[in-house]
């Protein structure tokens, strides 16, 4: 079991959450960016560095994660591959990406980007918050811990 991130835009506060689950647990961590990131100080963080270019490091993540393994981004497209392919996503705000939800999350994406480019809409999402901050490490003890036993997350 290894835990990937989508590093780019990952919050830094997320990161640490993710950084302590692991030497908690021992479960490896493997960052996936297009540009430098700060060193760690566990062996078990790495970094991986991609080249420039539209989802260069999100092939990388669907490349390389297992079945086995989790993938933590906010990126519906990747979470949409990663599920696919029989894998377990998480969003840094404590949503698990399911078969059930990500066709639903891609489309509402598409439409929001198509209104944003119409400039009908403006914005993004809502800023990131202590409550994501909490919901995001309640769901991932409890993802993890299902995950060390060998079972599927529900």
């Amino acid at each position: 079991m290894k835990i990937w991130i989508d590093a780019d835009a990952c919050p830094r506060v997320i990161k640490e959450i993710l950084f302590k689950a692991s030497l908690r647990l021992s479960v490896p961590v493997c960052l996936v960016a297009n540009k430098s990131l700060a060193k760690h100080h566990s062996d078990l963080v790495t970094s991986i560095v991609v080249a420039d270019g539209f989802d260069i490091a999100d092939d990388y993540i669907a490349e390389h994660a297992g079945p086995d393994d989790l993938v933590i981004t906010a990126d519906i497209p990747l979470a949409a591959r990663i599920v696919a392919s029989g894998g377990v996503a998480l969003d840094p705000r404590g949503e698990l990406y399911t078969e059930e939800n990500v066709g639903e999350r891609l489309s509402i994406r598409d439409l929001m980007m198509e209104l944003r480019s119409g400039g009908l809409i403006q914005g993004g999402p809502a800023q990131f918050n202590m409550t994501d901050r909490q919901k995001f490490a309640s769901a991932l003890d409890r993802l993890l811990t299902q995950m060390v036993r060998g079972r599927r997350p529900v």
